[in-house]
């Protein structure tokens, strides 16, 4: 967190989900009584005129407040996250969608938690973001993008496996023949990476992992590197071959045969700021149902 304290604070909300709306409303009258200038992300501008309240574009949520808060799913903070990143503000997250790995506040607790924030009484969390890269055969370079959870690349709407190579810095891994490859975040190990059978990596731990999607030789396994190099995928096959990259499942861009796609540890990180509460491995109790089994007996 700042040491400034916080004096304006931006929300965001849900932008398909009516059923948010009377959270976010909830919100922007509690923030104001609380003492908080309240700015509300333009996709609610019908909301924010409501309110009273001026609704302003993302990069001035950035640059204006010193606290955002998202009501929604992850997929809403993930969303946020990737716009607001470069700005360092925190973001705290109010659950109004179905797991909720990252938006850790249930809406009957956001003034508990919202006092104890703007009271200087949160847990601050950085968490590692990656930086994806296209370079084209042709020698055309796409804009770099960001992504909180995970960098994917998929085969595009065929049945047949993607043929591709994988390098980290300049050493190379394996060749792979797979329906495609995640390489997830520390953060993004909780989601899709998980379901093809990656670990769990601590938000902590600077690294990157690879989970290779339904390969085609079953000794080809998740591995995890260091984020201190980049890692390097090579899409190889014969011409007429497609294929997905996607950033969190929202971003997409098409490669084709002779891409490669470029995922690193980006120059800054998210910011995430959670109840005094927080603890990582409650949170992966909680939601991963460990140790939820009958409770054992004693033999006799």
């Amino acid at each position: 967190m700042s040491r400034n304290p916080i004096q304006t604070v931006g929300i965001i909300g849900k932008r398909t989900d009516p059923a948010a709306l009377p959270t976010v409303a909830a919100l922007c009258r509690l923030v104001r009584e609380l003492g908080c200038a309240v700015l509300v992300d333009d996709l609610h501008a019908a909301l924010a005129s409501a309110e009273g309240l001026p609704a302003v574009p993302r990069a001035e949520l950035g640059a204006r407040c010193q606290l955002i808060v998202v009501v929604g799913g992850d997929g809403t903070l993930l969303d946020a996250g990737r716009s607001l990143a470069h700005f360092g503000v925190p973001l705290l997250g109010i659950n109004q969608g179905r797991l909720g790995f990252m938006v850790d506040v249930r809406p009957d607790g956001m003034r508990e938690a919202l006092q104890a924030v703007l009271a200087g009484d949160g847990v601050a969390d950085n968490r590692l973001l990656l930086s994806m890269v296209i370079r084209h055969a042709d020698g055309h370079a796409e804009a770099p993008a960001l992504a909180v959870n995970d960098v994917v690349l998929r085969n595009f709407a065929s049945i047949r496996m993607l043929d591709f190579e994988t390098w980290l810095g300049e050493e190379f891994i394996s060749q792979h023949r797979a329906d495609g490859m995640i390489v997830s975040s520390p953060t993004g190990s909780t989601a899709y990476a998980l379901s093809g059978g990656g670990p769990v990596v601590h938000p902590s731990v600077s690294a990157l992992t690879l989970v290779p999607i339904c390969p085609h030789t079953l000794s080809d396994r998740p591995i995890v590197v260091p984020a201190s190099a980049s890692v390097r995928i090579v899409l190889r096959g014969p011409a007429p071959a497609m294929a997905t990259v996607t950033c969190d499942g929202q971003v997409s861009h098409r490669v084709s045969p002779g891409d490669s796609i470029e995922v690193a540890k980006a120059a800054h990180t998210l910011k995430l700021i959670h109840p005094r509460n927080y603890q990582y491995f409650s949170l992966l109790r909680d939601k991963l149902h460990w140790g939820r089994g009958p409770a054992t007996t004693e033999r006799g």
